[in-house]
């Protein structure tokens, strides 16, 4: 299937809302969690061709993230700093419940023009909710339940008398005033297992999957997408990646080198334990890490995989190479972000552009 003739890659980054950046590393990392770190570092990726931001969620301290902002706070925070960047704050259902998660994004949507979308993330931490004094459900239904927090959010965000009887959550005659304006915020979610690809295929309008090469990408895009067109929706896919770009390969394979022998290995292996436990725990005994090997796991969500690592050139053309598979959106995280989010979209994105106008010409030839 091919997916050529589809609009512009999009390109989002982590925020770094969370001390540690983004690789379990005691590299050098010139990344702040600060608010005005953050505040300036939006305002470089708007400028720098970045239409999404997505903020984490984390309620305790594990794996070298000493201090975490809370999630929608901190993103309301960046849509005021900014023009048009869309920030994605994640949500997690247990401690979110889907009639404050609207109430909260409708808000928040009305004092940003509709900048704010939403990543509802199942949760794979069993410790942080052990922490919390949050229920842990069993695998599958850990995505029951996210899967009916979509519903009901949005049947919130677009019904009045919302009525909803679901396992896990129960709506009476409910109307939210005033409701988001149009289009509705986008709703995100991450996932590797059968759960999660089958709920994408449903309810979602953006699926995030972890780092991984174009062939396993393009497996995982026509499975959702064939499930989806069986729902008659549609769901775009986001794709997670760690840029190293620099002038040279040899560069940015030294500094992938050092990132990995500089790996905090005690941290990463209890990374690596706690998600692969979460993996072992769903019916096909296979979660998003099932298959990460230890330098994979150094980069929270595989983003070594993609191998966005070398020139910019290089770099392009693996972006390339996975819009071909089915990607509209490449998720990234980077060493020091103002930085190179910055060089990224000089040096980056108008390559990238070159190359997808190309193969607009080149298929238009071919017809």
């Amino acid at each position: 299937m091919s997916h050529t003739k589809r609009e512009p890659v999009k390109f989002a980054y982590w925020v770094p809302n969370v001390s540690g950046g983004l690789v379990i590393s005691n590299i050098e990392q010139r990344t702040s969690w600060t608010i005005d770190y953050n505040r300036k570092l939006a305002q470089i990726a708007e400028a720098s061709g970045f239409e999404y931001a997505l903020s984490q969620i984390r309620f305790t301290a594990g794996y070298g993230a000493e201090f975490q902002h809370e999630s929608v706070s901190f993103s309301h925070a960046l849509l005021e700093s900014t023009k048009t960047l869309k920030v994605i704050a994640a949500i997690l259902p247990g401690p979110w419940n889907p009639a404050l998660a609207a109430k909260q994004i409708a808000t928040i949507n009305h004092l940003t023009n509709g900048r704010v979308a939403v990543n509802v993330v199942s949760g794979w931490f069993r410790g942080e909710f052990a922490a919390i004094g949050e229920h842990w459900l069993d695998h599958d239904e850990r995505y029951r339940r996210s899967e009916e927090f979509i519903r009901a959010m949005r049947g919130i965000w677009t019904e009045d008398n919302f009525a909803f009887r679901g396992d896990f959550y129960r709506f009476n005659n409910y109307s939210l005033k005033p409701k988001p304006l149009d289009p509705q915020p986008e709703i995100f979610q991450g996932g590797s297992s059968r759960a999660a690809r089958d709920m994408a295929a449903r309810v979602s309008d953006w699926y995030f999957t972890n780092g991984n090469t174009p062939d396993q990408i393009a497996k995982q895009v026509n499975d959702i997408r064939t499930k989806a067109k069986e729902n008659n929706h549609f769901v775009r896919i986001g794709v997670n990646g760690f840029a190293i770009v620099r002038e040279t390969e040899e560069e940015a394979k030294a500094v992938l080198a050092e990132i990995i022998e500089k790996a905090n290995p005690e941290a990463v292996n209890a990374f690596g334990h706690e998600v692969k436990n979460a993996g072992k725990a769903s019916p096909e005994g296979e979660g998003n890490w099932a298959k990460s090997s230890f330098e994979d796991l150094v980069q929270y969500n595989d983003g070594f995989r993609s191998n966005l690592i070398g020139t910019p050139r290089q770099v392009a053309e693996r972006i390339i190479d996975l819009k071909r598979a089915g990607a509209d959106l490449i998720l990234l995280g980077f060493l020091h972000f103002q930085e190179e989010v910055e060089y990224f979209g000089k040096h980056v994105i108008p390559l990238v552009r070159e190359l997808e106008a190309a193969e607009a010409v080149q298929s238009v030839a071919a017809e």
